[in-house]
């Protein structure tokens, strides 16, 4: 069916789906646990007693040396390019559960690591014991996401690709907003159980995604490929509790595995493949979405608490912008719920990225000036920012993700899509202090001219790469690319009826 006739209401949708929705509601666990570590690991740095015991003096201030900030924040990221590559692996060996339940006891291990961070007594072995606390931390979260992101793409309907995967910034927020509460509260304490608070309060948010594994329906597309059918069936039943043909459905499924398959001569999914045939032109558009967060500045807005401190805010009133943002954030990314079920793809991701643009120069123009006009111009931003992209492209980036690779290498695909979303993430986590810390390129609040050439960046590779596949069954999206259907192409090109899952 074209997508233009597709008119159900998302309450409708999720009235047709309720155990898939519930499900995926329960996995937004995993997405908590990701955006509370990322708040917590962030912003624990702009804690004074903090600093105390990791930072040093500079002009009187207390402040990280860029070297240390710059590889705590790149450590989280490295830890994520190998929990997304053996997050991937052990999917397609061991299936999405064991994936979850693994790296919710490795995330607890990071928690423990960064307990312990500062016992040593010379103040390197500190910082170094910290950025492995953050490396494991980041491996655990990466696996963790990576897995949740496969799952779901798996066993949900097109109808509700958009709005529940609409789940990862909305809870990744909502776990920043925890965590953000957290440390404000912990901002005052005189003595390092402060901070310890902080790292303690990550273990029940490691305990939940175990308990998730335990009772989530294994993927029923994951069975079919072990050739383990009753178990398919009988995962299908329990997702899809309303559907009157649950054999026809998984045959259907079946078929387009098969179909896959027979392309590939039956060969296991490597990470090769990936780059191979048509799946080369998939592979880089999964890419270009998971490098989309960093093109509009995420991992400096996860920061933004300390970057408000360098422009020259109050420890305090910075940490109550970094709330405020993330709770309109939450507000916008619930709203991208309905966004992504009425509009298109394509139009979001430029929408978002464009006005992001605007507001970057804005605040980039206001570094240019001195005073407190330019620290509450550049908090303004911030908020807009996150904003604007949360009811737009930062949701859409998880949908295009999801939705473009092949279902059997799908699992593989979203591994090397959070590899280099960990790869980003530290690339600019470890650049980004280099320009804005006052030790080294002091650019502060101009540093929002840095992203605007970002963000047109994505705004070109938005409209040269991503094709629009709003409401495209499984079946239409490998049809529509085996075609060789230009990206400008897919919104109006419709195959024939009966290729959709």
């Amino acid at each position: 069916m074209p997508p233009e006739e597709r008119k159900n209401s998302l309450l409708a949708d999720i009235k047709d789906y309720p155990a898939v929705a519930g499900y995926c509601l329960a996995l937004t666990t995993g997405i908590l646990l990701y955006g509370y570590d990322l708040v917590i690991v962030s912003n624990v740095s702009s804690m004074p007693v903090f600093q105390q015991d990791f930072g040093r003096k500079l002009n009187g201030a207390l402040i990280i040396p860029s070297l240390w900030l710059g590889l705590w924040n790149v450590a989280n990221p490295i830890g994520g390019i190998f929990g997304a590559v053996i997050g991937g692996y052990i999917q397609d060996c061991f299936g999405r559960r064991p994936a979850l339940a693994l790296a919710s006891v490795i995330s607890a291990v990071g928690v423990a690591v960064a307990f312990v961070s500062n016992q040593p007594g010379d103040i390197d072995h500190r910082r170094a014991v910290f950025f492995i606390a953050k490396f494991v931390q980041g491996l655990a979260v990466n696996m963790l996401m990576c897995t949740t992101q496969t799952y779901m793409s798996e066993v949900l309907p097109p109808t509700l690709r958009g709005p529940i995967l609409a789940f990862f910034p909305l809870f990744t927020l909502l776990g920043q907003l925890i965590g953000s509460i957290v440390v404000y509260t912990s901002l005052d304490e005189s003595t390092s159980t402060g901070y310890k608070k902080c790292f303690i309060s990550q273990w029940p948010f490691s305990a939940l995604p175990l308990f998730v594994s335990a009772i989530l329906p294994e993927s029923p597309t994951w069975l079919l490929r072990k050739n383990k059918l009753d178990k398919a069936l009988a995962s299908h039943r329990r997702l899809h509790t309303r559907d009157p043909n649950p054999n026809t459905s998984l045959e259907t499924l079946r078929a387009s595995i098969a179909h896959e398959d027979a392309d590939a001569h039956n060969h296991p999914a490597t990470y090769a493949d990936c780059f191979r045939s048509t799946n080369r032109r998939r592979t880089i558009i999964v890419l270009f979405a998971n490098l989309v967060p960093q093109l509009f500045g995420m991992t400096l807005l996860a920061k933004s608490s300390y970057f408000m401190q360098v422009v020259g805010m109050a420890a305090n009133a910075s940490l109550m912008i970094l709330e405020v943002g993330i709770a309109v954030g939450v507000v916008a990314n619930i709203l991208s719920m309905w966004t992504l079920s009425r509009f298109d793809r394509v139009p979001l991701m430029l929408a978002g990225l464009i006005a992001s643009a605007i507001l970057w120069t804005g605040m980039g123009i206001a570094g240019c000036f001195t005073g407190p006009v330019t620290i509450w111009w550049t908090a303004t931003s911030l908020i807009l920012i996150i904003t604007t992209t949360g009811a737009t492209v930062w949701p859409t980036s998880y949908a295009i993700s999801a939705e473009t690779s092949a279902l059997r290498l799908r699992a593989k695909t979203q591994g090397l899509g959070w590899l280099v979303n960990g790869l980003a993430s530290g690339v600019f986590g470890l650049v980004l202090p280099y320009i804005f810390n006052p030790d080294e390129g002091a650019l502060r609040a101009r540093t929002g001219f840095v992203f605007t050439g970002f963000c047109l960046l994505g705004v070109a590779g938005t409209w040269g790469l991503v094709p629009e596949m709003k409401d495209r069954g499984v079946g239409e999206i490998d049809w529509l690319f085996e075609m060789g259907v230009g990206a400008r192409g897919f919104r109006d090109f419709h195959p024939g009826e009966g290729r959709g899952v």
